[in-house]
């Protein structure tokens, strides 16, 4: 007679162990490299070659490169959530990234088979790359600097974090005119960013303004107003070795972007002024502050950066472990020791 067996459900973690990036194909060729470059331009861009322009090739080029760098981005954060280890984190509120295609390419070892690979399909990688937009993150030695740290991290195998504010207009695009300079926005995020993932599920509240009362014997504050920091992740890859750390930048979201009240009312403006109040925020790097309006924006824009960056350590010391959230670690008398 045999034993029955019953079956054990699997715990979240067992599960989680099924789930595996080995299985994706990498770009280890120039037939697997066009393969890609043609899936993305075709399922991803939704282009084919009769109408397809020069920015279409260069999106389907990026996204065949993020493609290869993707299971080494999860890898790596499934280890430093595995081995628990002391993490860095670098704050600054401007990154001169520069470029990202041929940094990706250099640091990944394929730009050999991608530049085969576009020649054979008549593309120029040197053309292509023309049509990135700079990053409107920064514009000078401060930003240069910590876009160099990121990557030194990356390259040492450091795990290292970055975290700045996710500009939508950058500084501005200057134009001369009748011998004046004028200002106008750059707006490089037009055409969307290949390079960025958005992540809503890790939005933080972060409160303004308000008032301290005391309640209970304590203080308390209290009438505040929320903006929520929305993350988007941008990987960085370290030169040949694997490893992809993440830099995390917040974009200024209003807690209620539309008053349906107003709206009904006639009042357009004020319906939807919540929303253009918080995302002046992160509007623009470094705004004007020749006037108080322009001060108490740089202010927001620092105390926005930190209030949301410090909550996202926190709560990445606290779920220790990749993807368990059920399991939390309150205990921070170890907290210097791995922050």
């Amino acid at each position: 007679m045999s034993k029955s067996t019953t079956k054990v459900p699997l715990t979240d973690k067992d599960r989680r162990k099924q789930i595996s990036i080995r299985g994706l194909p990498l770009l280890e060729n120039v037939a697997s490299v066009k393969k890609t470059f043609n899936r993305h331009l075709h399922f991803t861009v939704v282009k084919d070659r009769n109408v397809a322009t020069n920015r279409d090739y260069y999106l389907s080029a990026a996204y065949t490169v993020r493609d290869h760098l993707v299971g080494r981005w999860i890898r790596t954060q499934q280890h430093y959530y595995d081995s628990d280890p002391k993490r860095v984190y670098y704050l600054s509120l401007e990154y001169y990234m520069g470029r990202s295609l041929s940094n990706m390419m250099v640091n990944l070892g394929i730009e050999s088979e991608l530049d085969e690979a576009l020649y054979e399909l008549g593309l120029s990688i040197e053309e292509l790359e023309e049509f990135e937009d700079d990053a409107g993150l920064g514009n000078g030695g401060l930003g240069r600097l910590a876009a160099c740290f990121l990557d030194s991290m990356a390259t040492l195998g450091i795990a290292g974090y970055g975290y700045g504010l996710r500009y939508e207009f950058g500084i501005f695009q200057q134009t001369i005119k009748d011998g004046f300079q004028y200002e106008e926005p750059d707006d490089w995020l037009r055409y969307g960013n290949p390079w960025e993932i958005p992540r809503p599920e890790y939005q933080i509240p972060v409160n303004l303004h308000g008032r301290v009362i005391e309640q209970n014997g304590k203080p308390k504050w209290v009438d505040t107003k929320i903006i929520m920091a929305m993350p988007y992740d941008t990987p960085v890859p370290g030169f040949n070795n694997n490893v992809v750390n993440t830099l995390r930048l917040w974009s200024a979201k209003a807690a209620q972007k539309f008053n349906f009240q107003f709206f009904n009312d006639g009042d357009y403006l004020n319906a939807v002024s919540e929303q253009s109040l918080a995302e002046n925020v992160t509007r623009v790097l470094y705004p004007n502050d020749n006037y108080q309006q322009g001060k108490e924006l740089r202010l927001k824009q620092e105390y926005f950066l930190v209030a949301a960056t410090l909550s996202d350590i926190i709560r990445r010391y606290k779920h220790s472990k990749f993807g368990i959230t059920s399991t939390t670690r309150d205990d921070f008398s170890n907290f210097p020791d791995k922050v």
